[in-house]
């Protein structure tokens, strides 16, 4: 084993002679330095190295002190003019954990540096220690190393303030995963808000998938056969292949006069022989409504002769 692995099995035993009395020692000496000041080496070597501490240039290590135990609510003589369920003053427990209450005081302190990790490193009866890492982002040796670059980026500032470090991350519950961890991801409130939050547009679209009517045959989607005549005009029925044509061959006009078909395949407006060439590319575009000597029919519109240009089939 190397050096490190007996560290790191000094630090498991911590109730035996040894670690207790080195413990007591530090506790001593970290309670004389002020609240947050930076440490020459890292305490815990082993440690520091696991979370991401190289010793080189562009990396520092701040100790934080902070208070144990819950809070009391800052309330003039203790109370709060409201209702009883808000009237509790001692007692009051933070929702976060401790270690990212000092990332978040070191991230304060030193904004120009980025939070890496951070780990404990002793407590007494009023205060827990820990040591916070951090790396300088306008520093040569950081810029140039692509296994710690990544924190130069600019949506790397302040980690610690949003929750994005270990600490962070612990007190958000993402350290669980699988069976009621859903709703832990991207966070609580993104996803009580996605749960009681109502989206009409995705409401229409389902209604509209699941009142969609089937497709046609295409013989029901094809216009009808109008026949106009010198008298008027009337819906003959349904062109289907080619009926246009014995609609024309065996139709009676009124007073003798010759009926004309105004549907031909391609959905052109013919009259008589002065039908447009079949090679013409047809309209798809369909006019929903057009009035005949006071008739309403629906008719398919060619591009070069529609019915209101065609001033023999109005009379």
């Amino acid at each position: 084993m190397g050096a490190y692995k007996y560290l790191e099995e000094i630090w498991r035993k911590k109730q035996s002679d040894m670690m207790r009395f080195l413990l007591r020692v530090r506790c001593w000496e970290y309670r004389q330095l002020p609240a947050i000041h930076r440490a020459p080496r890292p305490s815990r070597p082993d440690k520091a190295r696991r979370v991401g501490y190289k010793a080189k240039q562009g990396y520092v290590v701040y100790r934080v002190r902070v208070r144990r135990g819950g809070r009391k609510k800052p309330l003039p003589k203790g109370r709060n003019d409201g209702k009883p369920v808000n009237a509790g003053v001692n007692k009051i427990k933070w929702k976060r954990n401790l270690r990212s209450l000092a990332e978040e005081r070191v991230g304060r302190k030193c904004g120009g540096l980025r939070v890496v990790n951070s780990y404990w490193v002793a407590q007494d009866a009023a205060h827990k220690f820990y040591e916070v890492i951090l790396v300088d982002p306008a520093h040569k040796a950081i810029r140039d190393d692509p296994r710690i670059n990544w924190i130069c980026a600019p949506a790397m500032k302040h980690r610690e303030m949003r929750g994005l470090t270990s600490a962070g991350r612990q007190h958000r519950g993402l350290r669980h995963k699988g069976h009621k961890a859903s709703h832990m991801r991207p966070s609580v409130r993104a996803t009580w808000k996605r749960n009681n939050t109502l989206s009409l547009a995705a409401t229409a679209r389902r209604a509209v998938v699941q009142l969609r009517l089937p497709r046609a045959a295409p013989a029901a989607r094809a216009a009808p056969a109008v026949m106009v005549t010198g008298a008027g005009a009337a819906i003959v029925g349904p062109a289907r292949g080619g009926s246009a044509r014995r609609v024309q061959r065996s139709g009676q006009g009124v007073d003798g006069a010759p009926p004309m078909d105004l549907r031909r395949p391609g959905g052109r407006v013919v009259s008589g022989a002065q039908a447009p060439p079949h090679n013409m590319a047809p309209r798809k575009r369909l006019r929903p409504l057009v009035r005949l000597r006071g008739t309403a029919v629906a008719v398919p519109v060619a591009d070069e002769c529609s019915l209101a240009g065609r001033g023999d089939l109005l009379t």
